[in-house]
């Protein structure tokens, strides 16, 4: 090679990567796939050591992503849970706070800051909070489920979770050529596979634009009914009770004659419990199925890869665990609930212990997708943990339920304080996880109820808790 061509080499070479990097197509943000279970509790994924359980599903989320094991739904009933996630606000700051209540319209809202940025934001399933998904951001529905308040044709299942007889047949709304399930509650023996069909039609579309399909299933919520295929694939005698099964709770908690806790009776008869415990966990191997079939849409329209699969609950559920049958308390069996991330950026096989909430994925999902976290969010981001960068975002964690229970919970203690029972609970669950052993009238804890009790005010009043409003 001459002089002169030598000179001109670097120049050529410069000129051509400036060509193919002016080519090159720009990096698609990721898609987001949001997973929902209805009243599932966090101890119910195989993975993570369920004794009976089989989840392979949800197994691989575990084995291929994060999993969150100590994520927790600050308020534990499926409406003011779900504004809290929209919002990525406290239920006291959502609008959505007891009941009856409506979303603050000045809130920024995820599906609707998704799709200011170019996302085509889909919804599948259960809605159950304020308005329809076309008025909170969603572009488009599929096999929507207007559930909520026990009305329509909602079939009864036969007491303790034995098979229905004569299930009640649903009818289907056709607009725009979008099936809408009827009104209910909760579960019919093919709800979730309608709703996973319609999660399935968004993927393979292959939007031209990144994606974000919130998919909120039916299950394991009640009426719990064997799912088609399903029946009886768990004896109910072989099914181990929780550890902290009671026969009746010491005392009322703020909702003992509530819908929930009636649907067994007190005190609790342990062969009821584990009937019940039978279905729950047929539905959720049902359920688990679905998603199955979501994430093979998923790999077989080539687009795996680049989407973030997150699944959760809206909360948990009791199930026996402390005499409870509902969701309406704030131990770890309902406060608690599963929390699995899996897709770009998401280290694979990690447990983290990082104490985390609901409402902190919609300031999650920008970070990750590159966006500005809008100013009204309270959660914060749990990207910093994802990528190695912080061990943790809250120093605790702080629950509510109605104005009758209120909780904080830090590394290893837990503190659930009962306004209108007067009463406190104080769990070590470092050395006690299923609280068992309650140990609010030890001498020798006073200090640490007092130091929690001081935290969890200090918050509840910053956080506008109505519990603490003036008098008028």
């Amino acid at each position: 090679m001459n002089a002169r061509l030598r000179l001109l080499l670097p120049l050529f070479v410069f000129l051509v990567g400036v060509s193919l990097s002016a080519a090159a197509p720009p990096v698609r943000p990721p898609n987001f796939v949001f997973l929902l279970a209805d009243d599932m509790r966090p101890d119910a994924i195989g993975a993570l050591g369920h004794p009976v359980l089989k989840t392979p599903h949800l197994d691989s989320l575990v084995r291929e992503g994060t999993a969150f094991t100590r994520a927790v739904a600050a308020y534990p009933i499926c409406h003011v849970s779900r504004a809290e996630m929209l919002t990525g606000c406290t239920a006291f700051r959502s609008g959505v706070q007891y009941r009856g209540t409506k979303l603050d319209p000045k809130l920024a809202l995820w599906p609707e800051t998704l799709r200011r940025a170019g996302y085509a934001t889909w919804y599948a399933g259960k809605w159950h909070t304020d308005g329809q998904p076309k008025q909170r951001g969603y572009t488009g529905t599929r096999a929507h489920y207007s559930s909520g308040g026990g009305a329509g044709k909602t079939p009864s299942p036969d007491h303790a979770g034995r098979p229905a007889t004569g299930y009640v047949g649903w009818t289907f709304k056709t607009d725009d050529g979008q099936v809408e399930l009827d009104k209910g509650v909760g579960l019919t023996p093919d709800t979730d596979r309608f709703i996973a069909d319609g999660a399935v039609e968004v993927i393979r579309r292959k939007p031209e634009q990144p994606f974000f399909l919130h998919v909120n299933f039916t299950g394991p919520h009640d009426p719990r009914i064997w799912p088609r295929g399903y029946e009886h694939r768990c004896d109910p005698k072989q099914i181990p009770l929780p550890r902290n099964f009671a026969p009746q709770h010491p005392f009322d908690h703020g909702n003992a004659k509530g819908r929930d806790e009636v649907l067994l009776p007190v005190p609790r008869p342990s062969d009821e419990v584990r009937a019940e415990l039978a279905v729950y966990y047929a539905v959720i191997a049902h359920l688990d199925a679905q998603l199955g079939r979501i994430l093979a849409a998923l790999k077989e329209t080539g687009q795996l890869e680049n989407t973030v699969v997150i699944f959760s609950s809206d909360q948990g559920l009791a199930l026996g665990s402390h005499g409870l049958v509902g969701k309406q308390n704030l131990y770890e069996h309902t406060f608690g609930v599963p929390l699995l991330l899996r897709g770009p950026g998401i280290p694979r096989g990690q447990r983290v212990d990082a104490a985390c909430y609901l409402r902190d994925l919609f300031p999650t999902a920008c970070e990750l997708a590159g966006l500005a976290i809008p100013e009204t969010v309270q959660g914060r981001s749990l990207a910093p943990i994802l990528s190695g960068k912080a061990k943790s975002v809250h120093p605790h964690v702080i629950g509510y339920f109605t104005n009758t229970q209120r909780a904080i919970r830090d590394g290893r203690w837990k503190l659930i304080w009962y306004p209108q029972a007067k009463r406190d609970q104080l769990f070590d669950l470092a050395n006690d996880p299923d609280e068992l052993r309650d140990l609010s009238s030890e001498p020798r804890h006073a200090g640490k109820i007092t130091e929690l009790k001081a935290k969890l005010e200090a918050w509840l009043k910053k956080n506008g808790d109505p519990l603490f409003a003036p008098a008028r």
